[in-house]
C-alpha cells in the first residue's frame, strides 16, 4: 500500500498489537519460539489520547507497561478464537509519548494512532487540533516517514460512530496541516455510503477497516451466547468491551465488497478475524488494497509468520 509515494507495505499491524513502541507485551517472548515474529509487517502504534487516560487497563510506572499481570478488562479464548477487550485507550498521553524519542528513532515506514474522546464533537475536534500541533512540533525529528490513524471507532469509550462520520471530513482538514498521510479507522458498523464521502475528500489518503465489534452488535450474525455462554458481557464493569477473532471476517469482506461498489476507489486497509494464512485471501478478493493483524499475535501466534508472507507474495508478487 504506497500512500504519497511511501511504501508502507502489505501488511500491517493492528494498532496495539505490539503496545506503544513496538516494546510487545511480556507474553510474546514465550511465543517466539512458536511462529510469533513481525518482521515484515508494518508497526502501527497503539491508540494514544492527547491527555493521560486511565481507561480500564491499570499502567505500570512507565506509563506503557501493563500493571496487572493479566488484565482483567481482557478476555482471551483461544480454542474459540476470539477476544473481548475493553482497555478504553489506557495510556500517558500523547505528549509524554513524544517526549520518551522512541517514536521519532524508528527506521522504516510506520503509523502512529490517535483517538479523541470527550463527548462533544467540538472539544474532540480541539483535542485532535492539539494533537496535530504537538505531532507537527516533533515531526522534523523523526528518521523515517509516518502516517497517521486518526480512530473513529474504539468501542470502548462511549463514543457512537453515527454522529462521528462530518466531524471526520473536518478531522481529516485538521489533520491535513502535518502533510503526512491519513487513514481514518472505522469498524463495520460505519455506513458504507457515509465512509465513501470521506474517502472523497482529498485530505484521506486510505481507511482502516474494522475496529473491534461492540457487544452483542450484529446479533443476527453473531451467535454471541454460543461464543461466552450467557447475554452478559463477562467485561460488563467496563462497558461491555469490543469484541475481535474468526466473526469479524465475513463481515469485513462484505463491508469491502460493498464499499468498492459504491465507489470507493482509495486504499482499504482491511483486518479483522484473520486467524490464518488463507484469510488474507478472502480480503485480498473483496478488494482490500492491505491488510492488518492483530488479535492472530494472541489466539494463533504460531500462523503470524506465515500470514505476513501470504500477505507480501499476494499483494506484492514478483
Amino acid at each position: 500500500m504506497i500512500l504519497r509515494g511511501i511504501d508502507f507495505g502489505s501488511i500491517l499491524c493492528a494498532s496495539g498489537a505490539q503496545g506503544f513502541f513496538g516494546e510487545g507485551y511480556w507474553f510474546h517472548k514465550f511465543l517466539k519460539p512458536f511462529g510469533l515474529n513481525f518482521n515484515g509487517c508494518t508497526f502501527v502504534a497503539k491508540t494514544t489520547t492527547l491527555n493521560a487516560r486511565p481507561g480500564n487497563m491499570p499502567l505500570g510506572a512507565d506509563g506503557i507497561t501493563p500493571k496487572e499481570f493479566v488484565p482483567s478488562c481482557i478476555k482471551v479464548y483461544p480454542l474459540k478464537g476470539v477476544i473481548l477487550n475493553a482497555v478504553g485507550l489506557s495510556g500517558p498521553g500523547a505528549k509524554a509519548l513524544f517526549e520518551k524519542g522512541l517514536w521519532q528513532q524508528r527506521k522504516q515506514p510506520f503509523f502512529l494512532s490517535f483517538m479523541s474522546v470527550e463527548k462533544e464533537k467540538s472539544e474532540r475536534l480541539s483535542e485532535l487540533r492539539a494533537f496535530v500541533k504537538l505531532f507537527k512540533q516533533h515531526l522534523p525529528q523523526f528518521r523515517a516517514k509516518v502516517g497517521l490513524q486518526i480512530n473513529y471507532s474504539c468501542p470502548n469509550v462511549g463514543l457512537n460512530i453515527a454522529k462521528l462520520i462530518d466531524e471526520a471530513k473536518t478531522g481529516l482538514k485538521i489533520a491535513a496541516e502535518l502533510g503526512i498521510p491519513i487513514m481514518p479507522k472505522f469498524n463495520v458498523l460505519a455506513p458504507v455510503d457515509a465512509v465513501k464521502q470521506i474517502t472523497d475528500e482529498k485530505d484521506c489518503d486510505a481507511i482502516c477497516v474494522s475496529n473491534t465489534i461492540p457487544w452483542w452488535q450484529f446479533e443476527e450474525r453473531i451467535d454471541w451466547d454460543k461464543l461466552f455462554g450467557t447475554g452478559f458481557s463477562p467485561l460488563m464493569e467496563f462497558g461491555n468491551g469490543g469484541l475481535s477473532g474468526w466473526p469479524l471476517l465475513e463481515l469485513v469482506k462484505e463491508w469491502v465488497i460493498s464499499a468498492r461498489v459504491a465507489g470507493i476507489t482509495k486504499p482499504i486497509n482491511a483486518g479483522g478475524g484473520i486467524l490464518r494464512p488463507k484469510d488474507v485471501d478472502v480480503l485480498c478478493e473483496a478488494g482490500a488494497s492491505s491488510v492488518f493483524i492483530g488479535s492472530m499475535a494472541s489466539l494463533r501466534p504460531w500462523r503470524v509468520q506465515r500470514t505476513i508472507k501470504r500477505a507480501n507474495k499476494l499483494f506484492s508478487p514478483a
